[in-house]
């Protein structure tokens, strides 16, 4: 009897001395990168873009799973409930992660500050306000007071309910204290389309949507979402220059996530990995041609901008009553 003793404790003993070397060895397998959006779209090209990088860094393969479904619901669901081993990771966005649960609380099972661990904040993005060309204004003040003029009467296309640049028009609405009414689309591509021909009046837009049209002429800029304007196009003003709509902050970001209760080593590993390979100068410049303000963030640090966006959409949501159900 006590030599069995004896022996379980030497093996427990050995396991607890080799639970470290474990964690540094990792990763020995492929790691799969869940993106919860279709193949092609902007999380998609972000996602691939630092994933390559990252596989030489890790020295495993870094894969790409595209799941997506319920506006990046499902993928998101799927990578809750992945092992909190380091080998199936997610990469996500604001719409997913601080948004879809607020706006739709019995369809998303998943709490994004109890089933995930911040890994790394990538970066952020403002939207655009733009317009049609034809629309009776040139600047940002002009627009406010054509929309005071025509309560209800001019309408900005987003793509979709519940999105964050449904979220952004309507802090528009609440801090300029003006009306626009909410058109969602299905397809993206088709809010430029119809904007061009002069189908809507107003639209909001990511940046890298945006900005292809604009230089061309084809479209007007009104102004960013975000406090400061943007390095990519520090021509277009952000909507907080107005003094109407100082408290419109709405910004877009990227970042991974890890399952909840990983071990915290294994979540350094990857900080550092990806930290490295989105300073590397060809990754940095692919980052910044889709309109990312490339940030870099550590896990402490992201987890804290989390819990920041999450409480100021919720203000938001609450006061403009979005709903997605």
């Amino acid at each position: 009897m006590l030599t069995l003793f004896l022996r379980s404790f030497i093996v427990i003993g050995i396991l607890l001395a080799a639970g470290p070397a474990f964690t540094q060895a990792y990763p020995t397998r492929p790691v799969t990168v869940i993106v919860p959006y279709a193949p092609g779209g902007s999380v998609d090209a972000v996602a691939r873009i630092v994933a390559a990088k990252m596989s030489e860094r890790l020295g495993q393969n870094v894969l790409i799973e595209n799941v997506a479904g319920a506006g990046g619901v499902v993928g998101t669901q799927k990578a809750s409930q992945a092992a909190p081993n380091g080998y199936t990771l997610l990469f996500s966005v604001e719409s997913t992660m601080a948004i879809a649960k607020l706006v739709s609380p019995s369809i998303v099972q998943y709490d994004s500050q109890r089933d995930f661990q911040p890994v790394t904040l990538i970066g952020t993005s403002p939207l655009v306000l733009v317009g049609k060309k034809s629309l009776a204004a040139a600047n940002t003040d002009e627009l406010l007071k054509l929309m005071r003029a025509n309560p209800g009467k001019l309408n900005y296309a987003t793509s979709g309910v519940g999105t964050s640049l449904h979220v952004a028009g309507e802090m528009i609405n609440l801090e300029g204290k003006v009306k626009m009414v909410h058109v969602p689309y299905r397809v993206g591509a088709q809010m430029v389309t119809d904007l061009m021909g002069d189908q809507i009046d107003l639209a909001m837009l990511p940046l890298v949507m945006a900005l292809p049209n604009y230089r061309n002429g084809n479209i007007k800029a009104f102004g960013t979402t975000e406090p400061t304007r943007s390095p990519v196009a520090p021509d277009i003003p952000s909507l907080t220059e107005h003094p109407d709509l100082k408290g419109v902050n709405v910004t877009v970001w990227f970042g991974f996530f890890a399952p909840a209760k990983i071990d915290m080593a294994i979540v350094t590993r990857l900080h550092e990995a990806i930290a490295a390979a989105i300073q590397e100068p060809d990754v940095r410049s692919k980052l910044t041609e889709t309109g990312l303000r490339v940030l870099g963030s550590n896990p402490t640090e992201f987890t804290a901008f989390l819990a920041r966006e999450i409480e100021k959409f919720g203000t938001i949501v609450r006061a403009a009553n979005i709903k997605a159900e």
